[in-house]
């Protein structure tokens, strides 16, 4: 059941403009990198090695990278300095497919509904407009979707998840505030299967105290969801702001410790030059970025395909003097 679709004209023209910061920022890089060299050299994968970190792709990955380009440059002695935009594209395009196969071209929901798909992530990441993006998505694609306002430490949490359930149209199940999380989620996914609804999304607290009571609550949220509906959740997937960096790589580390995150979506990408991230997360922790977010409006969410992004970031660069 086909309904994301990043090959046609305007999603191409959203990804293009969404990365546009880092673009421009990868190519005044590049530039400095290569000027006044005719080949590939120890200076430029210095350079290269440095410029790499500094758009925040993190530096196992960039060594990876750059290791990938010195057996290039090794093999064939006359590459042009030139061709670096090229060569460093179909490397990391190639990194990216070895440690992360699965693409998202299409959406195809199991058999069993309700598809349940519980979401992870700290305060501030754009976790309540990603779940709206989504069930925005899903309603769009003609999925009937209920909303699980499990957050129930912050009024805000529940008071924009009531907003966004109001403006898609998707049914919200909520309690009092301080009610226990697990209970919201049980109710969610009894009323979701009652109604033979196709997805239910559930919101979580985006901060605890610490790591052990992260993964207590969260462990406890899937096990009561279990009780009604066996293999729930489906989907774990866990909420990153791409303009926060490194801070990102920091907080993947904390949740996949805490839960069996499966599910990645990189938001906030169109206001940063830090785009460079996703490539690193995707390579670091070998859990597929599902979704990226380019801007505020409902459409501005896509999923994330690696080629298109690739292509996005390192096509069409003229290094040329």
């Amino acid at each position: 059941m086909k309904f994301f679709d990043l090959f046609t004209k305007d999603k191409k023209d959203s990804l293009d403009k969404g990365l546009s910061k880092t673009k421009e920022s990868v190519f005044s890089k590049l530039t400095r990198v290569i000027a006044g060299k005719s080949k590939i050299d120890d200076d430029i994968l210095d350079n290269l090695e440095e410029m790499l970190i500094t758009s925040d792709v993190g530096v196992e990955t960039t060594l990876k990278i750059i290791s990938r380009i010195e057996r290039r440059a090794a093999k064939d002695k006359y590459v042009n300095a030139q061709e670096l935009s090229t060569i460093l594209k179909e490397e990391i395009a190639s990194l990216l497919t070895e440690n992360n196969r699965q693409d998202f071209d299409d959406f195809v929901l199991p058999d069993e509904k309700p598809y349940v798909i519980m979401v992870v992530g700290v305060n501030g990441v754009g976790k309540t407009t990603t779940i709206g993006k989504l069930a925005y998505r899903f309603k769009k694609a003609g999925k009937s979707v209920f909303l699980g306002a499990a957050d129930t430490f912050r009024a805000a949490a529940v008071e924009q998840l009531v907003i966004w359930s109001e403006r898609v149209g998707a049914p919200i199940i909520k309690q009092k505030m301080g009610a226990d999380p697990a209970s919201v989620a049980y109710d969610a996914l009894s009323s979701a299967k009652a109604a033979k609804a196709d997805v239910v999304i559930i919101d979580t607290a985006g901060r605890l105290h610490n790591k052990i009571n992260l993964m207590n609550e969260l462990t406890k949220i899937k096990n009561v969801m279990r009780k009604v509906i066996p293999n729930a959740p489906h989907e774990i997937l866990l909420i990153l702001d791409g303009s926060t960096g490194q801070n990102a790589f920091e907080q993947a580390k904390q949740f996949t410790a805490a839960t069996e995150v499966n599910a990645l979506a990189v938001t906030k990408l169109d206001g940063t030059a830090k785009g460079g991230v996703v490539i690193g997360i995707s390579d670091q922790f070998h859990i597929p970025v599902k979704y990226i977010g380019l801007g505020e409006g409902m459409e501005d969410l896509q999923m994330f395909n690696k080629k298109e992004y690739v292509d996005s970031l390192f096509g069409n660069m003229n290094l040329t003097h």
